[in-house]
């Protein structure tokens, strides 16, 4: 007797998600199950319903749904998000709900009123990464509305989504905002790309507007996630005030390439350098941090010429491998740990991480920064670049450096002590040394370390 063949269809599949929602739960669970659920009957169910979707099924704070046409998803997204802006525009940031929308076409597989197979899975991992009020959508569907659709696309090139085998080639939807001030102050960025010499595909991003200011690739890096991340978002945006701010994922990290064959200091310049010609700027300040500072300190030995004024915040000149005995085998064992448990769905693993770099995270802090590290890289590519980071050295590096130097390092750093800040601006001739308050490696936007940063970056690079 034959088997009963499995019921396929194709069909465009829109996944969606609050952010942030169990930061909302902790914070009033009655309240947001119960703005939840208005928002359901008086919007996001009455707009499926209008585009003619289907709603697969619901989680506590997702859904998935169905439409016969990519047309009709996609607007259903920008009709939802566009009312999401204006129910939000009186609510305080911290209790607002914001949804994520991801969006594919593609062969799925019917049992019963559930429906299962890759098309399903890509649109819930690209609604993973899509930004909060965001859509992004596979090359599938967008090749099913150009022309159709009078929107704005950003490319953000092939993206590796967890549990895909292939790259998935990805835009993000521009969602016309409401009006006001607090909207149309709202910073921005532009995520371009180019090719280092050995093949690999680098994604850059340019945001803010006046002189230059480089920032070297440092490790979990992830361009999008970062701009919008509560851990790193006050850094950027407050390096874009005054300055057009070029920064990149190096390879191995975030929207760059993940598949490369090698890893090493040499390799890490090369992206530097190859990220510095293809935004065109000639001389410029350069900012590294953590192991980034390794990276911008070769880069200006390298070529002097072109680096104005040197910033390095949090960095070494010799990797945690060398420096002692006992952090080599804290190291491999950790590598161990990475390779067995970085890209687990539970965040356990992760948050041993978010405990060293920021110690004295908020739950929302925490939980993107967990979030940040599942997104950046693979469980392989995270240990590999560990390691090499463990094993550098560029101590005969630093007496070369001529550009005028500035090093800052928090007292408190749990992930590097501030005697290698500190061993880092002995080095370099004439360099000024800072300590900052804190323990956090990186610090966070409302700490005193945060404010004196920004204050004696200015006093420098206006110097």
């Amino acid at each position: 007797m034959a088997e009963a063949r499995a019921e396929r269809r194709l069909a465009a599949i829109l996944a969606t998600d609050v952010v942030g929602y169990s930061r909302l739960m902790g914070g009033d669970e009655e309240g947001t199950l119960a703005a939840l659920k208005s928002l359901r009957e008086s919007l996001i169910d009455q707009k499926i319903a209008e585009h003619r979707g289907r709603i697969v099924k619901t989680t506590g704070d997702g859904a998935l749904v169905e439409f016969a046409s990519a047309v009709d998803a996609v607007r259903c997204a920008i009709d939802i998000q566009r009312a999401m802006i204006e129910r939000n525009g009186e609510i305080p940031e911290d209790r607002r709900i914001e949804l994520r929308i991801g969006i594919n076409v593609g062969d799925i597989i019917i049992e019963g009123e559930d429906i299962f197979g890759d098309g399903v899975n890509i649109a819930a991992r690209l609604e993973g990464i899509a930004e909060a009020g965001g859509i992004c959508i596979s090359r599938q569907v967008f090749d099913q509305i150009e022309g159709k659709l009078q929107l704005t696309y950003r490319q953000m090139g092939p993206q590796n989504l967890k549990n895909i085998t292939k790259p998935i080639e990805v835009f993000s939807v521009a969602v016309d905002e409401a009006e006001g001030p607090s909207r149309q102050l709202k910073p921005s960025q532009e995520i371009k790309y180019c090719r280092t010499p050995d093949g690999v595909r680098l994604a850059y991003a340019i945001s803010g507007n006046g002189p230059p200011l480089v920032k070297s690739a440092n490790w979990m890096n992830h361009l999008e996630y970062d701009w919008e991340s509560p851990v790193w978002r006050h850094l950027f945006r407050g390096l874009s005030s005054d300055h057009t701010l070029i920064r990149y994922d190096a390879r191995g990290n975030g929207m760059s390439d993940w598949d490369v064959d090698e890893l090493s200091l040499d390799a890490w310049v090369s992206d530097l350098e190859t990220v510095v010609d293809a935004a065109r700027v000639e001389r410029f300040p350069l900012i590294g941090i953590s192991q980034g500072c390794a990276v911008a300190v070769s880069y200006a030995v390298r070529h002097p010429e072109r680096v104005s004024h040197l910033v390095l915040y949090g960095g070494f000149a010799l990797g945690g491998k060398r420096r002692a005995p006992q952090e080599k085998e804290k190291r491999n064992a950790m590598m161990t740990l990475m390779r067995l448990g970085w890209g687990a769905d539970n965040p356990s693993f992760r948050q041993m991480f978010t405990g060293l770099f920021i110690p004295g995270a908020t739950q929302e802090q925490a939980a993107s920064f967990n979030e940040l590290q599942r997104r950046t890289t693979s469980p392989e590519c995270a240990a590999r670049y560990f390691d090499v980071v463990g094993d550098i050295d560029i101590t005969d590096l630093l007496a070369r450096v001529t550009a005028k130097t500035l090093v800052m390092h928090v007292r408190g750093d749990l992930v590097c002590p501030i005697e290698a800040g500190r061993v880092l601006a002995a080095g370099i001739p004439g360099a000024r040394f800072v300590a900052l308050q804190g323990q956090n490696h990186l610090f966070q936007e409302n700490e005193q370390a945060s404010q004196r940063f920004f204050e004696e970056l200015k006093l420098f690079l206006d110097d």
